[in-house]
């Protein structure tokens, strides 16, 4: 006999309904000593209509692991979709969509205007599992082109902040 799975949220939401670059926030989750969890959908493209190419979403993936960081307390986490459309990002306590949008706006511009190729963290052998597998100019390329579309908060509407 099978056993019936776990719902997993993101297979359960309509990707042909959102319309990205947008936040939203997929939960908040409570321990059971009351710490919370948040976990954000960060949609960078529209869903099965584009894909950010694999060596330009590493490297923001680096960058935002400490952009992020540097504007916005609790991160825990910040990590790409398999599809390649955007990013989980997992913080202590409870960030409204609005500050996420923000955070991911600066961090976005920094990449976009001022990083070099030597402040991208963990592009050698020691420290990335894949480190020949990076685009500096694809990222910015991408971010460049996600802040013209601008961030929205809200993921069925286009409230650009």
């Amino acid at each position: 006999m099978t056993k019936p799975q776990t719902k997993v949220e993101s297979f359960e939401l309509d990707h042909t309904a959102v319309k990205a670059p947008y936040v939203r926030l997929i939960t908040v989750e409570t321990g059971s000593k009351g710490d919370q969890i948040s976990n954000f959908d960060l949609r960078l493209v529209q869903p099965n209509a584009n894909a950010i190419p694999t060596a330009g979403l590493h490297t923001i993936e680096h960058l935002l692991a400490g952009l992020l960081r540097d504007r916005m307390d609790g991160v825990i986490d910040c990590s790409p979709f398999g599809c390649r459309t955007g990013f989980h990002l997992i913080t202590w306590g409870q960030h409204t969509t609005t500050e996420v949008v923000q955070a991911l706006k600066g961090s976005l511009e920094q990449i976009a205007n001022d990083i070099k190729w030597e402040d991208v963290p963990g592009t050698d052998i020691k420290s990335c599992g894949n480190y020949r597998d990076h685009s500096l100019f694809s990222a910015k390329e991408w971010s460049k082109k996600i802040l013209a579309e601008g961030i929205s908060d809200d993921p069925f509407e286009r409230n650009v902040i």
